[in-house]
């Protein structure tokens, strides 16, 4: 995490200063329930509010303490005694370092899925707008990087659309597994503290309750959220990556806005760079690294280990904080994305008539021709449009084993562009519904 990549908002979620506020909220919490209980007295709950409530905490206190105790929670307890006084005994009765830790954790976790899926809400804003903008904007489409058949820019941004509401869809799966309390003692038996106290804590933090904590909660949950993570900007970089493709100078149907005042290279003044979006294709892989660890993480020793937890303290606030910043530059680049409608007409036709040549397959074969000789006598007409720079129309016009079979009329018709994106309408009420 560094602050290059970072904003403000998501960063203090991971603050030590939150950190130890959330670990005492935990702990008032558990006294309130405790003294309903009648475990400890409510006045001493009452008092650890108040003091604890009002106190400011020391981070590099915790720390100095810390060095000496080994122990972060302990450290955390001890200066936070400071505060309360005599009534801190009571703080932390039957409870165990994981049932803070798991549960502060899951808090985090919870408020940092919260902005990423405003973070999402942002995207799908753009890419709609945009995608309405340019639902009739016909471009080539392309697959293995190679003229296929037509499309539209709009269609390509509605696909962008669709992915990233499912990744909106899996995260909000995601973040209601990550979201569970555990407030159950050693080894995860209530043995020193009612599962009454769970309940409550869980409550108070818009938690549910472990059904089984074991001492920890069990580390699938954060796999899954992680790995759900690295799936999102998986489709972060798909777009990027589209992005890139289509400002390269020999296709340039689309780039990135180019501000005042912006350079593109320290030595080459006429440069424009796709500097954003290939910025993106590197956060995208410091993300789904991070999935990766979080699995490994789930295969604690017996109740508990804390091999987890060196993983978690690096790739809670990594992984959350670095896409944050992605889905927002993704968000800014989509919407001031500059796209050029004449430059993807150019590049339409720049193999006159070469898109054209499956309706002339299919036209073939409806007229009695065999599948085979039908693409024998449609592909030696494509390679001379490859080879020699023809005009499709017009060698398929000359073509007298192609003429044998389809009228003048019945193949310029297939040389309509319209036919293409005849569809284009349905497949927008599919992603966006019928407004």
């Amino acid at each position: 995490m560094i602050p290059r990549y970072s904003r403000p908002e998501m960063v203090a979620i991971w603050s030590p200063e939150t950190r130890f506020r959330i670990w005492f909220e935990i702990e008032a919490h558990a006294c309130d329930a405790l003294a309903e209980l009648g475990v400890i007295p409510k006045e001493a709950a009452r008092t650890i509010w108040e003091k604890g409530g009002a106190a400011k905490f020391d981070v590099a206190k915790i720390d100095e303490i810390e060095r000496v105790t080994k122990h972060d929670v302990i450290a955390f307890l001890t200066h936070l005694a400071e505060f309360v006084g005599p009534d801190a005994r009571f703080i932390h009765q039957g409870m165990t370092s994981s049932d803070v830790l798991d549960t502060c954790l899951a808090v985090q976790l919870t408020r940092a899925s919260d902005i990423l899926l405003a973070d999402m809400d942002s995207l799908l804003g753009a890419l709609k707008r945009r995608a309405f903008e340019h639902k009739d904007t016909v471009t080539i489409g392309r697959s293995h990087g190679i003229h296929a058949e037509p499309t539209t820019f709009g269609v390509k941004l509605a696909q962008a659309y669709a992915e990233f509401s499912r990744c909106r869809e899996r995260l909000v799966h995601a973040r209601e597994d990550i979201a569970t309390c555990a407030i159950s003692g050693a080894v995860g038996t209530f043995a020193n503290i009612e599962p009454y106290v769970e309940e409550h804590v869980a409550a108070k933090l818009g938690l549910k309750p472990e059904p089984v904590s074991t001492q920890v909660i069990p580390r699938d949950r954060h796999a899954m959220f992680f790995a759900t993570l690295g799936v999102i900007a998986s489709s972060v970089e798909r777009l990027a990556v589209e992005i890139r493709h289509l400002q390269r100078t020999e296709v340039l149907e689309a780039e990135e806005y180019f501000s005042p005042g912006q350079k593109g290279s320290s030595a080459m003044p006429h440069k424009r760079n796709p500097v954003l979006t290939e910025n993106l294709t590197g956060l995208a892989r410091m993300v789904r690294s991070m999935a990766l660890p979080a699995m490994e993480d789930v295969a604690l020793w017996h109740e508990r280990d804390i091999s987890h937890s060196s993983v978690e303290r690096m790739i809670g606030p990594d992984a959350t904080v670095t896409l944050d910043f992605a889905l927002a530059r993704l968000t800014g680049v989509v919407d001031k994305l500059l796209v050029y409608p004449e430059n993807m007409e150019k590049n339409l036709n720049k193999f006159r008539g070469l898109v054209h040549s499956q309706r002339v397959l299919l036209a073939l074969t409806q007229a009695g021709l065999s599948r085979e000789d039908a693409y024998r006598l449609v592909q030696r007409n494509a390679m001379k449009v490859w080879e020699h720079g023809a005009d499709f129309l017009e060698e398929l016009l000359a073509d007298k084993d192609v003429t044998a079979a389809l009228s003048e009329a019945e193949i310029r018709e297939k040389f309509d562009l319209g036919y293409h994106t005849k569809h284009v309408d349905t497949i927008f009420k599919r992603v966006f519904g019928e407004a």
